[in-house]
């Protein structure tokens, strides 16, 4: 089974902490859809011809700009290239400021059957800190409409560690997600990441840098309240209740092959890595061409490893050592081996029907554990 992203790179206003591809101008968003389709029959063979669609994702940018009419364009192109299976898991990234009753209604004529919503808070405080386009009000009614027009997989975004959000409010925030009674919450660590708007702030000092202590018990928080509400911690940043695993978000933790599609999108293929173009112009002009402007990068023996490094130890699934001995050679599993000692001892991590996972205490350090466990190139 195989995965397509969408890149939608289209946005009201810049958030202030994204790093993402995407432009607040719509001028171009007729060109970038015919650009879009066009890009669906040049990819048509970068999977494998056996390899079934589980999983479509549109995400962006804003996927909720589009209309029901160009979602329906978009899945009308994708079914023409490939073979989506009947239950395919088809998500659509939304801003709660655009789920309107009428949006909604017509998007439940469109094939999209789970909703991926940009809450981030409750609290309009934090989302004006943001600069996040709705209000706390908008929040929970896109939910409640969601489910009044009979959704049933429901996924909400969440942001801590800002300076606006202390430790109770970031409580409030978790029980008001449980009370809207959602499938699948993602909750994500506020990052100051080089050249947004937040790091520009940052610099300035008219915006306060973040407190990673505080930060730290704030997901000490997230894991203990995620806990106490039967929710499914299956990646570190990701928390669903039974049977509701992301398809699309497990399938680069499992290392599932997918194609993703708009400028900037990433995709995989098992042995080699490759992304669009980031800049709207330059990917629509490529494509008036009947050409497609990006950049590929085979993958080492090296960089394979480390990739299933990274990605495995954030997930319930850990990482497997009968997958490590079975795919790289000697060297590879005795590197694993002997690097992991140091963070067994310290009880980082733990060994369970020989897989290696990470604690909880573990999980506050998960990428600086990743870093010490990968192997070096040419080493």
């Amino acid at each position: 089974m195989a995965g397509i992203y969408l890149h939608i790179p289209f946005c009201k206003q810049a958030c202030y902490y994204c790093d993402f591809h995407f432009s607040t101008s719509l001028n171009t968003k007729n060109d970038f859809l015919q650009a879009l389709v066009k890009e669906i029959s040049l990819q048509k063979n970068y999977l494998a011809k056996d390899e079934e669609i589980e999983s479509v994702y549109f995400g962006g940018g804003t996927p909720s700009l589009l209309t029901s009419a160009e979602v329906m364009q978009i899945m009308d192109a994708l079914h023409q290239q490939f073979t989506i299976v009947d239950k395919a898991e088809i998500t659509l990234e939304a801003n709660p400021d655009d789920l309107s009753q009428q949006m909604i209604q017509e998007l439940a004529k469109t094939p999209i059957n789970r909703f991926s919503v940009g809450i981030q808070s409750f609290n309009d405080k934090d989302l004006k800190w943001m600069n996040r386009a709705h209000t706390a009000q908008q929040a929970n009614q896109s939910i409640a409409l969601l489910k009044q027009a009979g959704y049933t997989n429901i996924t909400i975004d969440l942001i801590y560690g800002t300076p606006t959000l202390s430790n109770e409010e970031w409580k409030n925030n978790l029980n008001k997600a449980f009370v809207l009674d959602v499938q699948h919450i993602s909750a994500y660590s506020l990052t100051v990441e080089d050249k947004t708007a937040l790091a520009h702030m940052v610099q300035k000092g008219s915006k306060e840098n973040v407190d990673e202590n505080k930060t730290a018990q704030q997901f000490e928080i997230l894991l203990q309240a995620m806990k106490d509400n039967n929710f499914i911690q299956y990646e570190i940043s990701n928390f669903c209740k039974e049977g509701y695993y992301s398809k699309h978000n497990s399938s680069y933790w499992l290392k599932s092959h997918y194609l993703g599609l708009g400028p900037s999108a990433h995709s995989y293929n098992g042995h080699s890595r490759q992304w669009n173009v980031a800049n709207n112009v330059k990917y629509i002009k490529a494509l008036n061409n009947t050409s497609l402007d990006y950049e590929k990068e085979e993958l080492t023996a090296e960089q394979r490893f480390n990739e299933y490094i990274l990605t495995a130890l954030r997930t319930i699934w850990g990482i497997d050592l009968n997958y490590v001995s079975a795919t790289f050679n000697k060297h590879f599993a005795s590197h694993l081996e002997q690097a992991m000692q140091t963070y067994l001892l310290s009880e980082h991590l733990y060994v369970h029907e020989n897989k290696i996972l990470l604690s909880d205490k573990g999980k506050l350090i998960a990428d600086s554990i990743s870093s010490d466990l990968f192997v070096l190139e040419n080493n």
